[in-house]
């Protein structure tokens, strides 16, 4: 019963991300928002549902394996997997924009997240405590607002393409809200079955929390960015990635550490280092403008690698 229920939560996942997809363009196109910047923000935010669930009740339960495993094997799994696997699929445009300010803002949060798991600040037991909360929900925030801002005077949407956006406003929204809904759904029903399965075949909980419930509540944006590249919107699959990955540090992170600070549980200083390179490979291979194909194998390369190490230091 369990595959059954993971098939048919695949398909949901695929279906909402589609018409998640399509709607967020149609609005962004109509507001003059750049494709980067809605994948960053309504994409990126809402495709993280999911972690942001998944982490605060870890919190909330004082399970800190989860709370944080969860958000350091997400984003190594969105860059390395998702990304990679969207550049197979089609190379990724990277922008001059997203190389001055969104990757090095993804990589600042990344060590961020480190320094603060391992006290450099405070020096005491606590990991991110709720001071380093506030400072990384601030952090979040400021993110939002300078994407915006500086969206609105590097707009490059033209007339014509408002225009070939034939859908209502109304219609495009329902599509954001409903695809997300089926997205998030399918997920948590996925990621549900998945941890039941690996229990039984006796999967600690450390590795559960930064692989299958990790790389489980990163389908949708699995999803989202395979539907965009699908699409050649490789712009607003970059900025869903990037936009979660953000997202999962700052704001994630932020609200998990209010509701309970958070220690470094079972998630090591190896977990948190690969989760910075993976925040730095985007920027390192996309410094030609683009993320090719070559580029996207490596990135997959990595993140087998990473999944093989896990495997060996669970055996051990």
């Amino acid at each position: 019963m369990e595959y059954i229920i993971l098939i048919v939560s695949l398909l949901a996942i695929v279906w909402g991300a589609d018409n998640l997809v399509n709607g967020s363009v149609a609005i962004a196109r109509r507001f003059k928002i750049s494709d980067f910047v809605i994948g960053a923000v309504i994409v990126g935010i809402g495709t993280s549902c999911p972690e942001l669930v998944v982490s605060a009740t870890g919190a909330f339960k004082g399970n800190v394996d989860v709370a944080i495993g969860n958000v350091v094997g997400s984003n190594i799994f969105n860059i390395f997997g998702i990304l990679g696997i969207t550049a197979l699929l089609h190379p990724v445009k990277v922008s001059r924009e997203n190389k001055r300010f969104d990757l090095p803002v993804c990589i600042f949060v990344s060590i961020l997240a480190l320094l603060m798991a391992f006290n450099f600040f405070n020096g005491n037991a606590i990991s991110i405590g709720r001071l380093d909360g506030i400072i990384l929900l601030l952090i979040f925030a400021l993110f939002i607002y300078v994407s915006f801002l500086r969206d609105k005077r590097n707009s490059t949407i033209s007339e014509e393409q408002i225009e070939d956006v034939r859908e209502r406003l109304i219609i495009s929204i329902a599509k954001v809200v409903l695809g997300l809904g089926v997205l998030v759904t399918g997920c948590h029903f996925f990621v549900e079955e998945a941890v039941v399965i690996a229990t039984k075949w006796g999967v600690n909980e450390a590795f559960i929390s930064i692989t299958l419930i990790a790389c489980g509540t990163s389908l949708p944006e699995l999803a989202a960015s395979l539907a965009a590249a699908a699409k050649k919107n490789t712009q607003l699959a970059l900025g869903n990635v990037v936009g979660s990955n953000i997202f999962n540090i700052t704001f994630i992170l932020g609200v998990s550490s209010q509701i309970s600070p958070l220690t470094g549980g079972g998630i090591t200083l190896v977990d948190y280092l690969v989760m910075i390179a993976a925040a730095g490979v985007p920027l390192a291979l996309g410094m030609r403008g683009k993320i090719t194909r070559l580029a996207g194998l490596i990135m997959f390369i990595c993140f087998a690698s990473y999944s093989a190490y896990l495997i060996y230091a669970q055996n051990l």
